[in-house]
């Protein structure tokens, strides 16, 4: 099979192919980042690369007899997350390019991965592509929350113009592996706070910028918990002693539904070295945990709201009012925990600064969600690897 990846990072595609269990005669990736270039030709020496995608010879690739052509061109135009630039952000025109590709290349299966984006890019896309995308949360394949829309089709046996069309291959659903942030961590440990139904929110391209007081109060960068909580005879998780008057019963601080929380509390003035004050609110928050106070089907979730100045909350006879946090409690993940996060190999881009691992994690795909797609493909048999030896980079069990 040969196959052309555009905008193709470090190359979770190639990944994702051995993982379907599809052999690969040539691929041709189109890349710029030449840190990312650097990981791909560590784990992958044949890679063919092509260099920018609007410099890609679409005539010459023609002769090549593409089976699939697949990538992710740059969201940040497109996102709810960004500034909703869309076609007007020159990331975004970088599409055009794609579809332009498509049509001279004109491969058997085509795969387009974005974000999810206004209804009026979604049908744009939509559109030149020929049919609707499916929306899948990397939830189900991972430890992680990331909703992406999956443009997945096939060329269509019947033509009814000049220009090849494309018509949409139904993905099944997948199945939830039961894979939760507390299993893919090197140590520490995950909490609720840091997490949405035991999984961590989406990794982006800026994590390795991650603030601990921000990760905390808005649920953008997740953090883990260094240190290990107790647990009570009925369960709970002790986290913290609150410093206030009275029985001890009422200093203990536990954790909802018996998971480990992103805080200790303590009453009043108290202000140690290396603390936030902060207190503790229900809030509507969406998969990426933002608030969304507004949307009244979301459920209300436990977060702690931390304070960027030197100034506590208003005392009040409300023990929640005021919360001190310590940022020594927290770390952040690895590039390795990364990696895990997108079901990458351990270790798969360690070839590189732990900034531009991050980057480009932050920036790929979830292998297995992929690899998932990808065996949807009717594969011709002698695309199959009958009997593959895997190396140990690939899977982890």
């Amino acid at each position: 099979m040969n196959v052309l990846s555009l905008f193709d990072g470090c190359s979770g595609g190639q990944v994702a192919l051995q993982k379907a269990n599809i052999h690969v005669d040539n691929y041709y990736a189109s890349e710029i980042d030449k840190y990312a270039i650097k990981v791909t030709q560590a784990n992958f020496p044949n890679t063919i690369q092509l260099g920018d995608v609007e410099c890609v010879d679409a005539v010459e690739l023609s002769k090549l007899d593409i089976n699939l052509m697949m990538g992710g061109s740059p969201c940040q135009g497109f996102s709810f997350a960004g500034h909703q630039l869309n076609f007007d952000d020159p990331r975004s025109r970088l599409f055009f390019n794609f579809v332009e590709i498509l049509k001279i290349v004109q491969p058997k299966y085509v795969l387009l991965e974005n974000v999810r984006m206004s209804k009026k890019s979604q049908d744009i896309i939509s559109k030149y592509m020929g049919f609707e995308p499916q929306a899948l949360n990397s939830k189900d394949a991972s430890a992680q929350n990331r909703y992406r829309l999956y443009w997945f089709g096939k060329k269509s046996e019947v033509q009814t113009s000049h220009d090849v069309s494309y018509e949409q291959i139904p993905i099944p659903p997948m199945v939830d592996k039961g894979i939760v942030m507390q299993d893919i961590l090197e140590d520490g440990y995950a909490t609720d706070e840091m997490t949405s139904g035991g999984k961590s929110h989406c990794l982006t391209a800026r994590y390795n910028g991650a603030v601990w007081w921000n990760s905390i109060e808005r649920k953008q960068r997740t953090m883990v918990l260094k240190d290990n909580p107790t647990m009570s005879k009925d369960g709970l998780i002790r986290v913290g002693t609150a410093d206030l008057k009275g029985h001890d019963s009422i200093k203990r601080v536990y954790a909802q539904e018996g998971k480990a929380p992103t805080l200790t509390t303590m009453q009043g003035g108290h202000r140690e070295p290396k603390v936030a004050i902060g207190r503790i609110v229900n809030r509507r928050l969406d998969e990426h945990g933002t608030r969304k106070d507004d949307q009244l089907d979301l459920p209300f979730t436990r977060q702690l709201e931390v304070r960027d100045d030197e100034k506590s909350n208003c005392l009040t006879t409300v023990q929640k009012d005021n919360v001190v946090v310590s940022k020594d409690m927290w770390r952040k993940l690895t590039p390795l925990e990364c990696e895990r996060l997108q079901t990458l190999p351990d270790n798969y881009t360690n070839h590189v600064s732990n900034s531009q691992r991050y980057k480009m994690i932050g920036n790929g795909w979830t292998v297995d969600v992929i690899a998932h797609i990808l065996k949807t493909m009717d594969v011709e048999k002698q695309y199959l690897l009958t009997d593959p030896i895997w190396d140990e980079r690939w899977t982890r069990c």
